[in-house]
């Protein structure tokens, strides 16, 4: 199910049509992307530029990564060396502790890519996933890993399987939202809660340590960080994205 950013909208003093649920139409108005205000929708993509966003490790964002029709898409032409060359996963600049962020995806047929958040920027973490929780996006008809459970589309990556499937045929657009709040995290795919659990509670730290990050020790460690979008060498779109802080 499509939703409306009416009150998005307003703030950015932008009309976006989101009603029809396939519609690739987008406005060229101008939105501008500035450091959020806590209970207030902010865009973090204006639609045009990069502004806001970077490699991860340092950097402008990778040639890979490119903007049409308002929307960002990596373009997984060049694979070589992938993660480091023209791609390689970006960030926001700008770090979060208790937000609410929502955004469209687009995956290509057997692609895989995800949504990183709580990253936590550091030479000492080679990679997002290092520190960050991921939100799977993935064909899940098409791609190996779909085969594993946990790693499918709106899971909590390797940790909680989706407590139901919501995602939508490849080449369609996906709602996906992450909550987290004093704690408590929740993932919305296409409207429907799939995951909602506790961060940082014995539990929390028993589920890491049966995955495979239990030998990272800055994972789900940090409790502000930045949201990533990954490049996991397929192409995928990303469109409307929003955060609120609370």
């Amino acid at each position: 199910m499509r939703v409306d950013y009416l009150s998005v909208v307003a703030a950015a003093g932008l009309l976006l049509a989101c009603s029809a649920p396939k519609s690739e139409e987008t406005s060229t108005e101008e939105i501008v992307v500035a450091e959020t205000t806590a209970g207030e929708w902010t865009p973090l993509f204006d639609g045009q530029t990069f502004n806001g966003w970077s490699k991860y490790g340092g950097g402008e964002v990778g040639k890979g990564w490119k903007i049409e029709n308002g929307e960002f898409y990596l373009d997984a032409t060049n694979k070589e060396n992938w993660q480091d060359g023209d791609g390689g996963d970006i960030v926001t600049n700008e770090e979060f502790e208790n937000f609410h962020f929502k955004t469209e995806w687009k995956i290509s047929p057997n692609g895989n890519s995800g949504i990183i958040f709580l990253v936590h920027e550091s030479p000492e973490f080679e990679r997002t996933y290092h520190t960050g929780l991921e939100m799977q996006v993935l064909d899940n008809d098409g791609h190996p890993d779909a085969k594993i459970i946990s790693h499918r589309a709106g899971d909590l990556y390797d940790l909680i399987v989706s407590s139901e499937e919501t995602v939508k045929p490849v080449g369609e657009w996906n709602q996906a939202e992450v909550i987290v709040n004093q704690g408590k995290l929740d993932l919305i795919l296409n409207g429907v809660t799939v995951v909602s659990t506790t961060l940082w509670t014995p539990e929390w730290e028993a589920l890491v340590a049966d995955s495979k990050f239990k030998d990272m020790p800055g994972f789900g460690k940090y409790k502000k960080g930045k949201i990533a979008l990954q490049d996991h060498g397929d192409v995928v779109h990303y469109r409307n994205l929003v955060i609120k802080k609370l």
